[in-house]
């Protein structure tokens, strides 16, 4: 066994996950993988791998039973991100965002919330996170996004974008400012808003680099209006619940770039113990060799760092967000360097869509800049280490 599959023995599932991870790891490099190319190339929407994964009832595993499904680890959900990734990255994102948008919901929202949304999640329904707007990114105080109390409803005005699932999704935990409150922090305030409520539309759709299945768009929302009763928690515990989510949703998207990068190592391996030059295979030049070795040393800790996050989550603990942001800081910067390292593996084949890796290349980068950019992960891990 080499590192990569002693790290995989090791990571810790109950037998049931394990027969899990089995079947996803099978429809993932049997059918998703076989579609990934064409919706890459097509940017069509992959339908048919949504409702491959909902056959097995992937939703389920971040459900509680009472709602319909049958909550398994954290572990076991990373250790799918990962392998649906591996197969196809746009499909990867798809799914992960429905844990992304969700966990807010499962985590505090009301018996009511949780029995009317959850089932419907569990059942394969799509989400979406909507925070992002065009003057508010990194800097989440900066959304517009207005909640205009009026009797029992709260009417929405405003807009959002680059937001995953956007034009396809039945149920967007939305991001936006209490009219009521002032303070740009205090004000920021979360609610569930439907699919089909009027003055809720698509403005458009992104045509992305990478990533180029899943549904990026830009989305308005003109006097849309929704009862009260889809308000999280109070007006002003936004950024509260956003912080509570992006903790626990960039260790996902750490699993999500460690799959692209492990494709693409698995992918170089191949190649260069297959292609020859000068009459050696490729993989028997030592400044090769030394490529491999960085890859493949950062790829294992990473990774052994990813299981270590796993853990600490599964067990409970609250207080991870700078471990997270290493990880997904990390984790991100390693998918770009080994995706660009492969492709210089394979020479002008890399550069061409013979081969992945080139596909591979171009989902890294936003693995880079979404779920708050590097810059701001090492900003935040940096100044925890401020004596205050």
């Amino acid at each position: 066994m080499n590192i990569f599959e002693r790290l995989d023995a090791a990571i810790e599932l109950s037998d049931d996950e394990k027969l899990l991870v089995e079947s996803v790891r099978v429809l993932a490099r049997g059918e998703i993988a076989k579609r990934a190319e064409h919706h890459d190339k097509t940017g069509e929407f992959p339908w048919e791998n949504v409702k491959a994964i909902n056959n097995l009832g992937l939703n389920a595993m971040f459900i509680p039973e009472e709602y319909g499904g049958a909550a398994l680890s954290y572990t076991v959900y990373l250790e799918c991100v990962r392998e649906i990734t591996k197969a196809c990255a746009s499909t990867g994102i798809i799914w992960a965002t429905n844990f992304h948008a969700i966990k807010p919901v499962i985590d505090f929202g009301t018996h009511e919330q949780k029995s009317r949304f959850l089932p419907r999640v569990a059942e394969g329904g799509l989400v979406s996170l909507a925070i992002t707007e065009p003057n508010a990114g990194s800097d989440a105080t900066g959304m517009r996004t207005r909640f205009t109390p009026d009797g029992d409803d709260i009417v929405i005005n405003g807009g959002k974008t680059f937001i995953t699932n956007g034009d396809v999704a039945d149920l967007y935990l939305l991001f936006g400012k209490w009219s009521e409150i002032d303070d740009p922090k205090n004000a920021i305030t979360a609610l569930v808003l439907e699919k089909g409520t009027p003055g809720l539309s698509v403005v458009r759709k992104e045509d992305k680099m990478g990533h180029r299945a899943s549904s990026t768009a830009t989305i308005s929302f003109d006097n849309c209006r929704v009862p009260r009763a889809n308000l999280l928690c109070n007006p002003g515990d936004g950024l509260r619940l956003l912080f509570a989510s992006l903790n626990k949703s960039r260790p996902s998207v750490a699993a999500h770039a460690l799959g692209i990068a492990r494709a693409a190592f698995e992918d170089g391996i191949a190649y260069i113990n297959e292609r020859k030059q000068s009459g050696r295979k490729i993989v028997e030049f030592q400044g090769i060799q030394f490529m491999l070795a960085d890859m493949a040393t950062d790829l294992a800790m990473c990774e052994g760092w990813l299981w270590r996050m796993a853990k600490v989550i599964d067990g409970g603990g609250t207080d991870f967000g700078i471990e997270a942001s290493m990880l997904k800081m990390r984790a991100s910067d390693i998918a770009m360097r080994i995706t660009t390292d492969v492709v210089q593996l394979f020479g002008g084949y890399g550069y061409c869509s013979d081969f992945r890796v080139e596909r591979l290349m171009r989902d890294a980068k936003i693995t880079q800049i979404w779920e708050g950019t590097n810059q701001v992960h090492r900003q935040l891990i940096g100044r925890s280490f401020l004596t205050k």
